[in-house]
């Protein structure tokens, strides 16, 4: 069965299929190595205080992109570093303030960067996360809440945001950045994976409405990585224990004790052994930014040890393939998943 990708959805034809298949490369490496080049690309990104944010905006800067870096509360120093290096580098990266629990900021941040460029963006990279882990009873409603406002509504915020000049403009990428627990349970991460768990079902359901608009959605799955998060987790979970009650936590004590660990013991357990670098992060996006728009994949698991999710995603390429395949989806399915 011919399939098409989101190019020739958008064109309305396939009669170019096989010429411009052949010539397509499987990854942005293939053509540009560990590297790839970002020139002429406008990306935003949330979350850039610290951690997958904070490196990828000097990555993709670097590489020669047009970077608008977010982050909340500024000024604040996170903010006044990554201008500073700008400057020192001459790098096009500019320093926006945006809190993604906000309407109000997501809407004025966008509007603000679309007049900067004077058009739609290319690619926005929905990073801003958090993390509140202990058992699901333990989790009360504010907890509940500012995790998924968070994690799942941010992202859907930032989406409306670029999405009505991205269509005008017949083209876009959206980069949300998941979890490999958006698709598998670790027992006593709280809501966590519920949250990543909706990232995963709203980007690929996102995926199959956009593509008849020439706009791609990728799902990003990191595994562990030493950032700032498990800092910030810390922070969230001290906040929830201290208005937690008995009757909620009794029947949990090992998981509950494990929310407040030791001082330094992250830090020691990690020095012994080989920690994985969070650059691998950004350097995925990097690349698939740089691949010709049409041939990225839904999904990209990244850490360097076994990834148990990838099992999950064959599975469900392969029902939604076969759920979707005569319906009126099929092509657009086919465009995601083929």
């Amino acid at each position: 069965m011919t399939t098409l990708n989101r190019r020739q959805i958008l064109a309305g034809t396939g009669a170019t299929l096989a010429v411009s298949m052949a010539s397509v490369p499987a990854t942005a490496a293939a053509v540009t190595g560990s590297s790839p080049d970002l020139a002429g690309k406008s990306i935003l990104i949330t979350g850039t205080s610290s951690g997958f944010g904070r490196l990828g905006a000097l990555m993709y800067a670097r590489r020669g992109a047009r970077v608008f870096a977010t982050m909340r509360n500024l000024p604040r120093p996170e903010g006044a570093e990554l201008e500073q290096i700008a400057r020192d580098e001459k790098l096009d990266l500019t320093v926006l303030p945006l809190d993604v629990l906000s309407d109000a900021q997501a809407a004025a941040t966008v509007a603000e960067v679309e007049r900067r460029l004077g058009g739609p963006l290319d690619v926005l990279v929905n990073n801003a996360g958090i993390v509140i882990s202990g058992p699901v009873e333990v989790q009360d409603l504010l907890a509940a809440q500012l995790a998924f406002d968070t994690n799942v509504f941010g992202y859907q915020r930032m989406a409306r945001a670029v999405l009505p000049g991205m269509r005008r403009n017949k083209s876009g990428l959206i980069v949300n950045v998941s979890s490999q627990q958006g698709r598998i349970i670790m027992p006593g991460m709280g809501l966590y994976s519920a949250t990543k768990f909706a990232v995963e079902s709203m980007s690929e359901q996102l995926a199959y409405e956009l593509a008849p608009h020439g706009i791609e959605v990728v799902i990003i799955q990191p595994g562990g990585y030493p950032t700032d998060v498990g800092e910030n987790r810390a922070r969230y979970n001290a906040a929830l224990l201290a208005r937690a009650e008995e009757r909620h936590t009794a029947g949990y004590p090992a998981m509950v004790a494990s929310m407040t660990p030791a001082p330094g013991a992250g830090r020691a357990s990690a020095a012994a052994t080989a920690r994985p670098d969070p650059a691998d992060v950004p350097r995925a996006i990097a690349e698939i930014v740089a691949m010709a728009p049409g041939t990225r994949p839904l999904r990209r698991p990244v850490h360097p040890a076994p990834k148990p999710q990838e099992a999950i995603n064959r599975v469900s390429a392969e029902t939604q393939r076969a759920l979707l395949a005569n319906g009126p989806h099929a092509e657009a399915a086919r465009a995601v998943l083929d």
